[in-house]
């Protein structure tokens, strides 16, 4: 699909996405809209990156940032992961598209030697280590299961090898980080991808410009699904 010419006058669009996997996976999307990113976030310092297209940029902020940047208009509609929504909470987003890309879970993980399904079931009080507070307090609420959290930022496999923690709430992938430092997932708490989100305001003031990317983003995510191993 390609995006028609578009008048000097008319108002761009600005793409929120962090560098990494959501950058790499969301690539062949905007391929589908007739939208190419001209620099590597990987290799160039800019923060702002040009298209193809005169009238998109795409704007590379940390994967926690790009809600809270579609919320209040510095950018028009980004992607971001359920497990970054949901600790966001969603407000003042539109989220029209699972596109069941850079797929992993969140899992609770302890050291290798901790029984954990003793612990739950004797009432023990665990220590918990994570970044998604608002998701583990909830997961663990609903069991019933006593925790006191404590947010941390990065490493949390970490926090079980020193003492810190009793387990972590994180996100898996393979599953190989926690191998190599002796951890085991002990229970998925579910399943993750990451979603298109689109600033309200914008939908109604640019929608002549941002519906056929969406729809162009729907059709190339359709059929797709995610697939997690251990």
């Amino acid at each position: 699909m390609t995006i028609a010419t578009q008048s000097p006058t008319e108002p761009g669009l600005i793409l929120a996405l962090s560098k990494g996997r959501i950058f790499e996976d969301t690539l062949p999307l905007l391929e589908a809209a007739g939208i190419t990113v001209t620099e590597n976030p990987e290799t160039s310092r800019k923060l702002i990156l040009a298209t193809n297209d005169p009238l998109v940029r795409v704007l590379i902020v940390r994967a926690t940032d790009v809600p809270t940047y579609v919320q209040y208009g510095a950018a028009d509609f980004g992607v971001a992961g359920k497990d970054v929504l949901l600790e966001h909470g969603g407000e003042g987003l539109y989220q029209p598209v699972d596109l069941n890309i850079a797929c992993c879970r969140m899992s609770v993980a302890v050291n290798a030697g901790f029984d954990y399904e003793t612990a739950v079931r004797q009432g023990a009080r665990l220590r918990v280590a994570t970044k998604f507070v608002h998701t583990a307090r909830e997961h663990f609420a609903s069991k019933g299961v006593h925790v006191d959290l404590i947010k941390l930022y990065g490493s949390m496999e970490l926090a079980p090898l020193v003492g810190l923690s009793d387990a972590i709430v994180d996100v898996v992938s393979t599953g190989g980080t926690l191998r190599a430092n002796n951890l085991v997932e002990v229970e998925k708490i579910m399943d993750i991808s990451s979603r298109l989100v689109v600033n309200q305001a914008a939908l109604k003031l640019k929608r002549e410009r941002l519906q056929p990317i969406i729809e162009a983003f729907e059709r190339a995510s359709r059929g797709a699904s995610c697939i997690n191993t251990k």
